[in-house]
């Protein structure tokens, strides 16, 4: 954690918004749809459920397919890395903002090291720590399956029965990555820059409701959905190398209480640190 400022009303009318948080359809009596987010009408991603007690999730979509960045946003996000206050008065988060439908966000300058995950491979949380909590899916007798490589950049316990978990997750695939564009930010880090990348983002705290666990404890998944920063995270993960984060928290759209979101800046300002699990007497 670099820098967090007071919740700020941003973004435009919903329909206007190219990135919007929503609620799958269904028929009458089909229950509640899926949280989706969803990028110019189109669904991207698919999020934790809203019970709570299912796994924690974010899974793209087929129809997740483009990104959100602004070209005119690129020479004030490279090079000398601004504070969060430079960013406000240059009109960065505006810009971006401009995006995001209308709503509270938290504003929160972050800096990680981003470490490449594969699906199925190691490091993956949701082959690992999630199994570890909830076990495998009931029917399919597997890991929740995100359909995407994404980015771990930081963990650390929240209180004796909490542990938070963050993520970056680009909005297409690393490969779709233009290879030049890589190797030039690799280049810019590897001589000193400190890129910033932009994410809306989202904190869902969940919980299994009862039944076995190796280790039950409330995961808090803070999620953060690339708007401008593809090339300069895989780069960033390539070279080992940090970059900061602007990410405008959407207060409103996550699994989290008030005073869970009230908190995050001061978990997030923790050192990273190695998870110590938390039992939890189980409930049933």
């Amino acid at each position: 954690m670099i820098h967090s400022s007071a919740p700020r009303r941003l973004g435009v009318p919903a329909p206007q918004a190219r990135l919007r948080f929503e609620e799958e359809q269904r028929g009458a009596g089909g229950g509640p749809g899926r949280r989706l987010l969803v990028v110019d009408g189109d669904p991207a991603f698919e999020l934790s459920n809203w019970c709570g007690t299912c796994p924690f999730l974010f899974r793209r979509l087929e129809t997740a397919a483009q990104t959100l960045s602004l070209e005119s946003m690129r020479d004030r996000l490279t090079g000398t890395p601004p504070g969060l206050d430079a960013l406000v008065t240059g009109g960065v988060i505006d810009a971006f903002a401009a995006l995001l439908p209308e709503g509270d966000y938290l504003p929160m300058l972050l800096q990680v090291e981003p470490r490449l995950t594969v699906p199925g491979r190691d490091g993956d949380y949701f082959s690992g720590e999630q199994v570890d909590t909830w076990g495998l899916d009931q029917f399919w007798g597997l890991p929740e399956y995100p359909h995407t490589p994404y980015y771990r950049t930081f963990e650390t316990g929240v209180d004796a029965s909490a542990h938070l978990y963050e993520f970056v997750v680009p909005m297409v695939p690393p490969t779709w990555n233009e290879r030049q564009r890589v190797e030039e930010y690799a280049e810019l880090m590897g001589g000193g820059a400190v890129p910033t990348a932009v994410a809306v983002s989202t904190l869902d705290v969940c919980e299994p409701a009862s039944g076995p666990a190796a280790d039950h404890y409330r995961h808090w998944g803070l999620t953060h959905f690339l708007l401008d920063g593809h090339h300069k995270m895989e780069a960033a993960a390539t070279t080992a190398r940090p970059v900061r984060l602007l990410s405008l928290l959407a207060l409103g759209e996550g699994l989290a209480a008030a005073e869970d979101c009230a908190l995050l800046p001061t978990v997030r300002a923790r050192h990273d640190s190695p998870r110590t699990p938390a039992r939890l007497p189980t409930r049933g």
